[in-house]
């Protein structure tokens, strides 16, 4: 797989799944614009690419990105900005907060990536297994992540032959658990390794070659691609 040539727009590209996909596009020869909330000051640095703020849920600041950035190839997405919790806590501004920064902001980054993107070209973006399994307390994730998907099959009809798919990652040690104590996060760790066929616990480096692979198979469009391990086809994972 090459990206030679190619320019990527990685939101979310500042920690994580994004990271991890924005490094590997640059290492496979992509121009990369990594973008996303955090400073740019608080962000490692990557050869070769281009860092740039933005803020998913502000239409005009993703309108400005994508100005700014002009012609591209590729486009991740795989920030998840927003509130999720228990929906007897949230009130309609928290509850939004998920649908907006997840569904909306996705929507809006294809929107102004669109007609900028040169033939050939793809938007991915980044779901979960909670689709498939809801954990309690975060229906406005999996309400959000089902629209992602559904989102991306209307889209790969709608802006065709550009390319729009998702990924659906399962468990992955990325900075989603950093809230936990470092001896919850390694007991996590080894319940997911205990449980899933595969026998551990995803990492962004596997979602980053999922989405490079979405980006260079050019006959793959409207499909979700799961890479959890095969955890929905055993019991959940608690920590307790």
């Amino acid at each position: 797989m090459s990206l030679g040539g190619k320019r990527a727009v990685v939101i979310g590209g500042t920690s994580g799944m994004g990271l991890a996909t924005a490094r590997l596009a640059a290492e496979l020869g992509a121009a990369v614009v990594a973008a996303g909330r955090r400073p740019l000051e608080e962000r490692e640095p990557l050869a070769g690419d281009t860092q740039a703020r933005v803020d998913t849920t502000d239409e005009a600041y993703v309108q400005a990105l994508f100005a700014e950035v002009g012609e591209l190839d590729h486009l991740f997405v795989s920030s998840s900005p927003g509130s999720p919790g228990p929906l007897l806590a949230q009130d309609l501004a928290a509850a939004s907060s998920f649908i907006d920064g997840k569904l909306l902001g996705s929507c809006m980054c294809a929107r102004y990536a669109a007609p900028r993107m040169r033939a050939g070209g793809s938007i991915t973006f980044v779901t979960g297994c909670a689709v498939l399994r809801p954990p309690r307390h975060a229906a406005m994730v999996v309400a959000a992540f089902a629209a992602v998907e559904a989102l991306s099959r209307a889209l790969a009809l709608e802006l065709g032959p550009l390319r729009v798919n998702t990924i659906r990652p399962g468990y992955t040690d990325s900075e989603m658990w950093s809230g936990l104590q470092p001896g919850e996060r390694d007991r996590l760790r080894q319940l997911v390794a205990a449980t899933v066929p595969v026998g551990r616990m995803g990492a962004p480096d596997d979602i980053a070659h999922a989405a490079v692979f979405l980006m260079t198979n050019r006959q793959t469009t409207g499909a979700v691609l799961e890479v959890s391990g095969g955890e929905p086809l055993v019991e959940p994972v608690e920590l307790r």
